[in-house]
């Protein structure tokens, strides 16, 4: 339980934009938070993220530290309402591509796209894995104690109970032993 204090209390909960949403992580430092994020950049130092204070939005980060928590800043309506108007467009139909040289299209080219940001999916399976798997075997280990203290129980009642036995096998052999010695002693008398 001070362990989970202590490590609670070394973490601090950030937050940064991300498109409609606030992205919440709470990690150790400004540099695991942005890795957390998938930034390359510093977001800190453009204001575009901070260290968050308000308890209200520090609980469920502090709950799963180092995982993303994604929150929506309103709803649909709102961020749509924050785009602003859509401009009229002057007409639907595109305008027809003139051949270039070389038979390829001036307009067919497009910039190249960024790659995607690599996602947590697979890691934060494989550390759901490792949580699920840590309680079995924990409650399997549980399992094993209640039989093992199940057993000893058992074994000191056994042994009480052949004890005992063994006890009232002795009397009953001394008993046996004093009523022979008796027997051999008249036994003896009357062979004179």
């Amino acid at each position: 339980m001070r362990r989970l204090v202590a490590m609670a209390r070394a973490l601090k909960v950030f937050r940064t934009s991300i498109g409609f949403d606030d992205a919440y992580v709470a990690a150790p430092s400004r540099a695991a938070a942005l890795r957390a994020w998938g930034s390359t950049r510093d977001l800190f130092a453009t204001g575009a993220a901070e260290q968050v204070t308000d308890p209200a939005h520090m609980e469920e980060p502090l709950a799963q530290p180092g995982v993303v928590i994604r929150r929506s800043r309103g709803t649909l309506k709102d961020q749509l309402a924050a785009l602003g108007p859509v401009p009229a467009r002057a007409s639907r139909r595109a305008p027809a591509a003139t051949p270039a040289p070389g038979g390829a299209a001036a307009g067919s080219r497009k910039p190249a796209m960024p790659a995607p940001k690599p996602s947590r999916v697979a890691v934060l399976k494989a550390e759901q894995a490792i949580a699920s798997y840590e309680q079995r075997a924990a409650a399997e280990i549980a399992a094993l104690r209640r039989r093992e203290a199940a057993l000893a129980r058992e074994r000191a009642q056994l042994t009480e109970t052949q004890r005992k036995e063994l006890d009232r096998l002795e009397m009953l052999r001394a008993n046996a032993e004093g009523d022979y010695r008796a027997q051999m002693t008249e036994w003896a008398k009357a062979s004179r």
